[in-house]
């Protein structure tokens, strides 16, 4: 269900889904995975109730079972989540919160997001959300390192296709440092007194937190 991109020095995730009730519940768990890999744990909760009500908008105002496709991309100190589907009908706020569901709808996503807006594209249209990345500004090492993990990924020719589960990030986790110290020694490093370092700095940072 989700397809990672990558760019220079840049996270981004592109998640197709079926506009259809029964779906929203595995978009909001698939945007809470993708957040937890990027060490965004902190807005997970928020981003998955703007994807899902992004979605909701698109069954009631579209169609069910309409092609869609929700975008998440951390840009600067802020966490955009789009979702592009291929009407281009542009919602008014008004037709997104009707009198009846008063505090839902896009109503909602204004008092929670940042700034909201939609988009012509060349195949329909987007409706987006930013959301603060300030919960998780703490974070930014474990943001920094999914880019890593996500690039090197691409450079040893691994499949994207799928979110990898864990015990496969792990083993990328693994391979990276080795090919590390590996490059460490070729540059006439110590990689135990490298690694003894690395663990200070981890231990001194966890105990700060």
């Amino acid at each position: 269900m989700s397809v990672y991109e990558e760019g220079e020095r840049r996270l981004r995730c592109v998640l197709p889904f079926e506009a259809a009730p029964a779906e929203l519940h595995l978009l909001r768990r698939a945007v809470k995975r993708n957040l937890g890999q990027w060490g965004a744990h902190g807005v997970a909760d928020e981003a998955g109730l703007v994807a899902t009500e992004l979605a909701t908008n698109v069954i009631k105002h579209v169609g069910e079972g309409t092609a869609a496709t929700l975008v998440l991309e951390p840009r600067g100190d802020r966490l955009r989540v789009e979702v592009h589907d291929k009407s281009r009908l542009m919602p008014a706020l008004r037709e997104l919160c009707g009198e009846a569901e008063c505090g839902r709808g896009l109503h909602l996503l204004a008092s929670i997001c940042e700034e909201w807006g939609t988009l012509l594209t060349a195949t329909g249209k987007a409706v987006w959300c930013e959301i603060s990345l300030e919960p998780t500004r703490h974070c930014m090492r474990m943001r920094r390192a999914a880019m890593v993990i996500e690039e090197y990924r691409r450079a040893v020719g691994v499949s994207s296709a799928v979110v990898p589960a864990f015990a496969v990030l792990e083993e990328s986790v693994t391979d990276v440092i080795a090919d590390l110290l590996h490059w460490l020694v070729a540059q006439g490093g110590d990689p135990h007194e490298t690694l003894d370092r690395a663990q200070m700095h981890f231990e001194a940072e966890a105990d700060a937190a």
